[in-house]
């Protein structure tokens, strides 16, 4: 048997660990628990050569530096695939599957979620070759978690009898997230946590999925075939994947398909989809209370504090508060699904705190917001060495510049200069301009807008590194299409121009 592929799905977008979390830098990204984001962990863990191949990735496009640049920093590459929109997990494993049976159809593969906690690595990679013998012999597996609490949290899986080895079972069911009386009920019955790892071969997998929806395999094989070369990612065919149903893969295949088997495990696993997982995994004092930054408790107990200045909890038990530079979210720990409604809310209002969070991350390096009024805004930018901006030029917003440390090349217009420690320039409105840094450290820079409209939208690029003008076309074209009013569900809704709800700013 050959080396196991990795199939490792970076899409979701983790809005339950708002705000921390947010649309444009989800939770996979970050370093929740450690030095490493959850995305570098599941990388980490699959790095043996001897057991896995290199991975391939499917992402979305607005993801695809942070993937770039995480790989980068463990000095590991990977076969990244890009989505042209998401459609839930099941067009994702076929379109990935689809490109790793191109070079190997009987390849085993192993899909992975990237925000998953597995701490005992060495069972996990022993429970991959069990489950990848299986996967030879026309099973789907799936790694079913022997629960050590009746949690809420997850879908649980039910086997079937015995199962045909002492490792391998049948699955009878797979069963949605229960309420708590379900839940110990489901313990009780000797139920596994559905852990959403994936063992297969990667014909059989296509060869059941197209017994059931065969327009997504057809779909998904001509966007593979379509795909396109971009800067070292591939971009899947847009029109084709668009004809896929979007459904996860336990829906599309798993609950239908005879040949699903469940292999049971024990190897620390968590899905950090929750307030209350992350707890579970942090370190306590003594009345139970977890922090990952500065947080005084006081007659307080089972709390959890993520926080970027100090968090005081005085005579309270068993919350979450998360504070980030722009938004503080104070909830019951336990209570993960009642932030769905607060997500809605956030969305209909059309807040900028669900989108981009106050740390930005960018292909060249990152900004931060500091402080904004109603005509000016200002933003912490760090350039990395060799890093460069777009050239560009805004239409509502002059620019001032001062260098903090390291050295900035900027282009205004015709004009070239090297700015050093403490000195400034200004780009006027509507200026062609652009920032590199040819140095060896870090740039760090304070960036003042001034302007009657300071969004991130109000940027023209002219030429990039990293190939955005494509991105800004597709982010154009999409604000200039009319949207549906689907407060009757998702058919039948009345069509209503663009203007009928707030649009960013379009630019001749």
């Amino acid at each position: 048997m050959g080396a196991i592929v990795p199939l490792v799905l970076c899409g979701g977008a983790g809005t339950r660990l708002w705000p921390a979390s947010r649309e444009s830098a989800p939770k996979q990204f970050i370093n929740f628990l450690g030095e490493r984001s959850t995305f570098q962990e599941t990388i980490q863990r699959i790095s043996t050569p001897d057991i896995f191949a290199p991975p391939v990735i499917v992402t979305a496009a607005r993801y695809r530096h942070m993937v770039a640049e995480q790989l980068a920093a463990l000095d590991l590459s990977a076969t990244i695939l890009l989505e042209p929109e998401g459609r839930d997990s099941g067009p994702a494993v076929a379109a990935g599957s689809h490109f790793i049976a191109g070079h190997d159809p009987h390849a085993v593969v192993m899909m992975l979620a990237a925000d998953h906690v597995v701490e005992d690595v060495a069972s996990f990679r022993a429970a991959a070759q069990k489950a990848a013998a299986s996967a030879q012999n026309g099973h789907i597996v799936t790694f079913g978690v022997r629960p050590d609490h009746p949690a809420t949290g997850y879908g649980y899986i039910r086997p079937d009898g015995a199962g045909e080895t002492p490792d391998i079972r049948a699955v009878a069911a797979f069963v949605e997230k229960p309420d708590a009386a379900a839940a110990e009920e489901y313990v009780a019955a000797g139920y596994f946590w559905n852990s959403g790892n994936l063992v297969f071969r990667a014909d059989q997998l296509l060869a059941e999925y197209a017994r059931f929806d065969p327009e997504t395999v057809a779909a998904t094989a001509e966007a593979v075939a379509g795909a396109r070369s971009d800067c070292g990612f591939l971009r899947l065919e847009e029109t084709s994947f668009a004809r896929t149903t979007a459904a996860s893969i336990e829906i599309a295949v798993l609950e239908k398909t005879i040949h699903t088997r469940v292999l049971p495990v024990s190897m620390g696993w968590r899905d950090i989809g929750s307030w209350d997982a992350l707890w579970s995994l942090t370190e306590k004092d003594a009345a139970g209370n977890a922090a990952r930054g500065e947080a005084l408790f006081v007659e307080a107990k089972d709390n959890y504090v993520l926080g970027d200045n100090l968090v005081a909890i005085v005579g309270l038990s068993g919350l979450a508060v998360v504070q980030t530079r722009d938004a503080t979210l104070v909830i019951d720990r336990s209570r993960a699904e009642a932030i769905r409604p607060l997500i809605a809310m956030l969305k209909e209002s059309g807040r900028p705190q669900i989108e981009e969070p106050a740390y930005v991350y960018r292909p060249w390096g990152s900004y931060q917001a500091i402080d904004r009024g109603e005509r000016f805004q200002v933003k912490r930018i760090e350039v990395k060495p060799g890093g460069r901006l777009s050239l560009q030029r805004h239409f509502h917003r002059a620019e001032h510049w001062i260098v903090v440390r390291g050295t900035a090349l900027v282009t205004i217009g015709e004009t070239e200069r090297l700015l050093y420690e403490n000195e400034s320039t200004f780009i006027p409105i509507g200026a062609v301009h652009r920032l590199e840094n040819p140095g060896k450290i870090p740039l760090e820079l304070i960036e003042v807008q001034s302007g009657t409209y300071l969004a991130e939208d109000d940027v023209i690029r002219l030429d990039d590194d990293y190939d955005r003008l494509r991105d800004d076309w597709e982010r154009r074209a999409y604000a200039a299409e009319p949207v549906r009013d689907s407060s009757n569900g998702d058919a039948g809704g009345k069509p209503q121009s663009a203007t009928s709800r707030p649009q960013p700013r379009r630019h001749s």
